[in-house]
């Protein structure tokens, strides 16, 4: 899966979008800081908002635009309930959708949760050469996503094809 190369770090962001955690009770997002940089990345970012369309949207904008930021990984927001607004903030942001991961995501989240994965709204996408991927907000749910499809997709040795090694002719 992956060729001698070298490994690109990328500077990332974790946002957690919750309505009743604080930064310190966050697992998800402290999950997410962690497995990235394990893998050789750097965290850029770490923040904590509840879910509120439009200070999610202002703070990832701000992301988006600052040239130093290779990526934004949010947890929570993603499911059915009257509060859940992350895709209804961000997917406006992007100028490109990759519905593959979404499709992706359920698929591989069938095998843990069954039926249940229908329920998720995970979403990524591509916005001013900046990846955005948008997960549900439990620790399990960013765990499967990191390691079976996020994590190989930033590492720039994985083959035929990977997110890291696209990044600079996404600015061309």
């Amino acid at each position: 899966m992956t060729a001698n190369s070298d490994l690109i770090p990328l500077r990332l962001c974790v946002l957690t979008v919750s309505d009743s955690r604080t930064l310190e009770q966050d697992d998800s997002g402290a999950y997410l800081a962690a497995a990235l940089a394990d893998a050789g990345h750097l965290l850029h970012q770490r923040a904590l908002l509840p879910d509120d369309r439009y200070r999610m949207r202002a703070l990832v904008a701000q992301w988006i635009a600052d040239p130093q930021v290779d990526g934004i990984l949010v947890t929570g927001g993603t499911g059915f309930t009257g509060r859940d607004s992350t895709p209804e903030a961000l997917l406006p942001l992007l100028d490109k959708e990759m519905p593959g991961f979404g499709e992706l995501f359920r698929a591989v989240s069938f095998e843990e949760i069954g039926t249940s994965s229908l329920q998720s709204r995970a979403f990524a996408g591509l916005a001013n050469a900046t990846f955005l991927f948008a997960l549900p907000g439990s620790t399990s749910a960013c765990r499967t996503a990191w390691e079976k499809i996020i994590r190989q997709q930033l590492d720039a040795r994985t083959r035929p094809c990977n997110l890291a090694t696209l990044r600079p002719r996404l600015r061309e």
